[in-house]
């Protein structure tokens, strides 16, 4: 672990030295070095996640697939959204947004002198344990990530937004980030909040991000792979998350017709198991949203059209 830490560390300055940093210095941002060395880490991880999807992931996709790609512009608009996130872009734009909201959230915090608070101090040894702590806060982001899926899929508001996500109708390892942006927005506030709450470090927190980010990248492949009886009840597997994006079953409740759904957890599926919305049925149905299906409702082919119409639904248009 301190091998690869390191390894990572000596990429992330040299990255930043050829490439960052006269960048900054270009845009006579001078000031802003220490925020784009860490941008530089987001920058860095995201590289790593896109040769790991074309070099492991795609090659599963090719070995495997569910069904031949029908609609590659759909898909290059995918890609888009990939790099646009993976590649720390949307990070940027959350730097000069939000962050400085949540900084001085966290200084009047300080100046009314409520303590800080780091979870993984609750239980002694723990903290000086990285892999021991890193697991535990992962699996807290995982049952926040959880209900914070179940939202988007019980209210109609939020719906609005993350039907977006829903209506690729050709699902590929792209497809993670194929979200509205303020969908995104909202999403990503209430990790860093949670994050701050709860103790995580800068570091552990781009590691937390990266390896859901990565294991989504997989769950949404175009593969046929399931994990088996005992191992798809403890990893969420292209299989079991492709269910969840199935017409009709995914999004809806069982013979309702409404809002819910199955399978929302995003790497464990114990939450869905737990809390009564695990579906195990080995099947590979096709994807999409029922109105999108059955009524050809327009949920737009580029980018911005696909931005626009989901503000269109927010609104109720």
């Amino acid at each position: 672990m301190e091998l690869l830490t390191d390894a990572f560390a000596a990429a992330q300055q040299w990255l930043f030295e050829i490439l960052v940093q006269p960048l900054v210095f270009g845009a006579g941002l001078g000031n802003l070095l220490e925020e784009a060395f860490d941008a530089t880490g987001w920058l860095l991880v995201g590289l790593l996640q896109i040769a790991v999807m074309l070099l492991l992931i795609r090659s599963l996709e090719r070995w495997r697939p569910v069904e031949p790609l029908q609609d590659r512009e759909a898909v290059r608009v995918d890609v888009l959204y990939t790099l646009i996130h993976r590649l720390g872009l949307f990070r940027l734009v959350m730097f000069f947004s939000l962050d400085p909201i949540f900084d001085a959230m966290s200084g009047e915090m300080r100046l009314l002198g409520l303590p800080t608070w780091q979870l993984d101090t609750l239980w002694p040894g723990v903290s000086d344990q990285p892999l021991v702590s890193f697991v535990l806060y992962l699996l807290v982001f995982d049952l926040a990530n959880y209900w914070l899926h179940r939202a988007q899929h019980q209210f109609n508001w939020w719906w609005a937004l993350h039907s977006l996500h829903h209506s690729q109708r050709q699902m590929t390892m792209w497809s993670d980030n194929r979200n509205h942006l303020l969908d995104d927005v909202l999403r990503d506030a209430a990790f860093v909040l949670l994050a701050r709450f709860i103790g995580v470090g800068p570091g552990q927190f781009v590691a937390l991000i990266a390896l859901s980010q990565l294991m989504e990248s997989l769950q949404h492949a175009n593969l046929r792979v399931w994990f088996g009886p005992l191992f798809e009840r403890l990893i969420v597997s292209p299989r079991y998350h492709r269910l969840h994006h199935a017409v009709g079953i995914g999004h809806e409740s069982e013979g309702q017709g409404t809002l819910g759904g199955h399978n929302f957890a995003v790497l464990f599926p114990v939450w869905d198991i737990v809390f009564g919305t695990a579906n195990f049925e080995r099947r590979w149905d096709a994807t999409g949203v029922r109105d999108q299906v059955e009524q050809g409702r327009d949920y737009g082919r580029g980018f911005w059209a696909q931005q626009w119409l989901g503000l269109r639904r927010l609104i109720g248009r």
